[in-house]
C-alpha cells in the first residue's frame, strides 16, 4: 500500500524528532528537528505540521520528555497552550494516565500509534466504499494523506475518481498540499480558489464532498479550517453529500464549546515574505470555523 509523506510525517529517531515540513511543500521535502519538548511545542504553533502530525509530534514528544525526566505534567500544560481548538487534552491525559499507571510508558505509546496507523487506514476504506465510479469530489485543505489513499483505495474497487481541490487562504495548504500529494499518487486535481465553491457546485461538477475535522463535539458538530463551514451550506443547498473524516468526539458538548483559535493578524497580510495587503489595515484569522451537525450527510469516525 503505497502512501503520501504526509500520511505519517514525524518520526523519532535516537533522541531526536524529525518533523515534515508542511510550510515548505511543495518546493522541497524537508524535516526539520526537535530535541525538546519546547522546540516542538513551537514546530505546532507556527503550522509546521498540523492534523495528524500534530498527534504523532505530541506522543514522540512525550516519549522524548520521559527520556530526558523531564516533568510531565509541565510538558503537557505546554501542549495544551499550543493552538486551542484542536484539543490536546484527550491526548495529554492518556499519557498522563500511563505514566501514573506504571504501565510500560515507551511500549504503551507506541503501540497507539500502531493503532493510530491502522484505524486512519481503516477510515480511508469506509470512504472509499462510499465512493462510485466517476465521482468527482471537493475537498478543503489537507486530511495528512487521506485523500490520496481514499483514492487508492477506490482505484483497487475498480473505481475511477478525481478532485477539485480548495487552495485554502492564507497557508495554501488545498494548493500546496493536497494537489502536491494526490498528482504524486498519480490522480487528476483540479485547484479552485475557495471562492469558487458555488459557482462549481452550480454547474454540476462535483458529486462529493470530502473533508476533514480537527475537533469533533458530542452532537456531531465540527470544526475545520476556516471555509468548511460555508462549502457545508452551499453543498445543503445544491444537494450534494457532504462527508467529514474526524476523530473521536471530545468531552464538548457542542460546536458553540469550541474555542476557536484566532492567528497573527500578519499571516493574511504577508505570504512568505510577500506583502500582500497595506501594512496598516486590520486583518482578522480565525484558523477554523464550526459546521454544525445537520449539514453533514455521514461521519467517517476515527474508532480509538
Amino acid at each position: 500500500m503505497k502512501f503520501s509523506p504526509l500520511f505519517w510525517p514525524i518520526q523519532l529517531k535516537g533522541n531526536t524528532i524529525y518533523i515534515l515540513d508542511e510550510t515548505r511543500l511543495p518546493h522541497k521535502l524537508v524535516y526539520i528537528k526537535a530535541k525538546n519538548y519546547l522546540e516542538a511545542c513551537k514546530a505546532i504553533k507556527e503550522m509546521k505540521t498540523r492534523a495528524v502530525g500534530q498527534v504523532l509530534l505530541v506522543m514522540y514528544t512525550f516519549i522524548l520528555s520521559k527520556r530526558q525526566n523531564k516533568d510531565l505534567a509541565k510538558v503537557a500544560a505546554a501542549i495544551n497552550a499550543t493552538r486551542p481548538t484542536l484539543s490536546f487534552k484527550s491526548l495529554t491525559e492518556m499519557v498522563l494516565g500511563i505514566e501514573k499507571s506504571g504501565a510500560p510508558f515507551e511500549k504503551s505509546i507506541l503501540g497507539f500509534l500502531e493503532m493510530l496507523k491502522a484505524k486512519r487506514i481503516e477510515q480511508a476504506g469506509e470512504m472509499a466504499n462510499l465512493l462510485k465510479d466517476g465521482d468527482v469530489i471537493l475537498t478543503h485543505c489537507n486530511i495528512s494523506g487521506l485523500m490520496p489513499l481514499i483514492a487508492e483505495l477506490a482505484k483497487e474497487q475498480g473505481k475511477r475518481v478525481s478532485f477539485y481541490a480548495t487552495e485554502t487562504r492564507p497557508y495554501l495548504q488545498g494548493s500546496r498540499l493536497t494537489a502536491w500529494e494526490l498528482m504524486r499518487a498519480g490522480f487528476e486535481v483540479t485547484i479552485i480558489t475557495d471562492n469558487m465553491v458555488a459557482y462549481l457546485l452550480s454547474l454540476g461538477k462535483v458529486t462529493k464532498i470530502i473533508v476533514g475535522a480537527d475537533h469533533l463535539t458530542q452532537n456531531g458538530d465540527i470544526a475545520n479550517k476556516i471555509g468548511t463551514y460555508q462549502i457545508a451550506v452551499v453543498a445543503k443547498y445544491f444537494k450534494v453529500p457532504f462527508y467529514v473524516i474526524c476523530p473521536p468526539p471530545s468531552k464538548l458538548k457542542t460546536g458553540q464549546e469550541i474555542q476557536i483559535e484566532i492567528r497573527p493578524p500578519d499571516e493574511l497580510k504577508i505570504y512568505q515574505g510577500l506583502r500582500l495587503a497595506p501594512k496598516e489595515v486590520k486583518a482578522y484569522y480565525p484558523a477554523f470555523d464550526v459546521t454544525p451537525a445537520e449539514l453533514i450527510t455521514k461521519h467517517i469516525y476515527l474508532k480509538v
